[in-house]
């Protein structure tokens, strides 16, 4: 070995006992997560699949092949359909999250898989193989340094995206360990995905996801043609951590340790509501703020309680928080979220058009929305909300919320599951034989073999 290099490095570990995952391995509350999350995915790429950003991304793409764009038509090379198929998913910001990171698994995940195996390796078992391998190591690799990412100015779903859809794809294909340890290695060097969308509510967070997951797929397979990697890239002097997050002092023990002993991505999480993750508490807080018959003209001023790591991204500049330049920013203004959630009894799908993020009322009450940073807040670890509503006539009012709901500690079922997906679906213009013919294929997908075709319109 050159001198100073481990003699095993991290990617050489983890590579061995992703090789080390079987069909018919894995515990059946995995299995059964990993078929949520497929159905998901599917419920998001339906309802994006008419919106401007999947129009763009889908008319960009001049590599026509057999893979299934998710409710399209028309048919991709395997990249380009887990570009947009990953893009779609994460598109509405109703994805999965793992309460951990944050980052967003299944939107990069299943879409590479999905399109890796379409075109070269339809057994289902893999599939199955490779979706829990990809979000594992994605949602793993977000806390060997916890927070670092973000506060570095990238987005972690992007960064941590690509290595895990390498993975995934790695594991479905059947790559070897040393073909596996290339394509993370290869991966290293696709790895992007600046945060600077939150300036002006610009589509490229959308894309993170998607490129991600073709990045993934061009990985693992330059690695299974010998295409050759550094082994050291996650803890390397030039490594992915070195370069994303400004260290390379991390616990890796938290990537490898029990990695295929216990899965983290059991508890990932199912959003109730179609924006950032750690806004949706407040909204929570909220709704039970309303239901208890606070009028808004009733309030003087709402304060929040929130998680210093928070702050840059969905709360700062306040002003803009509270009124959002376009739909997509609102997506990320928990002021504008909370006031929507108050004044509406919830935020939707519609709550991010232009004439919603408008809503006078809306506007009225985001106004009197401030924050406090609470030092003790759990963030990452856990997703929590506190609002305090002082009123006209000076009393004040609290409200809770202490976890995410649909995470960990109140998770949804698998009919919560396909009721979203029935939302996600009709939003995205099927009718119900479309969406129940596209349940029917993912009940038996990873028991047979991977054909796509009753996704396309």
């Amino acid at each position: 070995m050159t001198s100073g290099l481990p003699e095993t490095s991290v990617a050489e570990t983890l590579a061995q006992k992703i090789v080390a995952l079987k069909p018919g391995g894995l515990p059946a509350a995995t299995t059964r997560k990993c078929e949520d999350l497929v159905i998901d995915v599917v419920g998001l790429c339906i309802t994006a699949r008419n919106e401007d950003y999947i129009k763009s991304a889908l008319a960009a793409c001049d590599d026509d092949g057999p893979c299934t764009a998710i409710g399209h038509a028309r048919t991709l090379t395997a990249s380009g359909a887990a570009f947009v198929n990953g893009t779609a998913a994460h598109g509405e910001d109703f994805d999965d999250t793992f309460e951990g990171g944050p980052v967003h698994a299944a939107a990069v995940i299943v879409p590479a898989v999905l399109a890796a195996c379409e075109k070269h390796n339809p057994d289902g078992r893999m599939a199955l193989i490779g979706i829990a391998a990809g979000c594992e190591v994605l949602c793993r690799l977000s806390v060997v340094v916890p927070k670092a990412v973000h506060r570095a100015g990238f987005h972690p779903t992007a960064i941590f995206g690509a290595m895990g859809a390498a993975a995934g794809v790695a594991a479905a294909l059947g790559l070897t360990a040393r073909q596996t340890v290339d394509a993370l290695g290869i991966a290293g060097s696709m790895a992007s995905g600046i945060i600077e969308y939150l300036a002006e509510g610009a589509w490229t967070k959308r894309l993170h996801a998607g490129w991600a997951a073709q990045s993934g797929i061009r990985a693992a397979l330059l690695a299974q043609q010998g295409f050759v990697g550094p082994r050291t890239v996650f803890e390397g002097v030039h490594g992915l951590f070195h370069g994303f997050a400004r260290t390379t002092q991390g616990d890796y023990d938290a990537l490898t340790k029990d990695f295929g002993e216990r899965w983290v991505i059991d508890t990932l999480a199912f959003k109730p509501y179609p924006c950032g993750t750690m806004a949706q508490p407040y909204i929570d807080c909220a709704r039970r703020l309303a239901g208890r018959g606070v009028r808004a003209d009733d309030i003087r001023e709402i304060v929040c309680e929130v998680a210093e790591g928070t702050v840059h991204r969905l709360w700062e500049p306040l002003a803009d928080k509270q009124r959002p330049r376009n739909g997509y920013a609102a997506k990320f203004a928990v002021p504008y979220l909370l006031a929507a959630g108050f004044v509406h009894g919830g935020v939707g799908l519609s709550a991010f058009t232009e004439r919603a993020i408008r809503d006078p009322q809306v506007l009225a009450l985001a106004a009197k929305v401030k924050f406090v940073i609470d030092p003790d807040n759990p963030y990452p670890d856990n997703y929590t909300g506190h609002l305090s509503a002082t009123l006209n006539d000076g009393s004040v009012i609290e409200e809770r919320q202490p976890w995410l709901r649909g995470g960990a500690q109140q998770p949804l079922t698998r009919q919560d599951v396909v009721d979203k997906f029935a939302l996600n679906v009709g939003h995205g213009g099927w009718d119900r034989a479309q969406g129940d013919a596209a349940l029917k294929l993912m009940a038996g997908l990873f028991e047979g073999t991977i054909d796509l075709g009753a996704l396309r319109s």
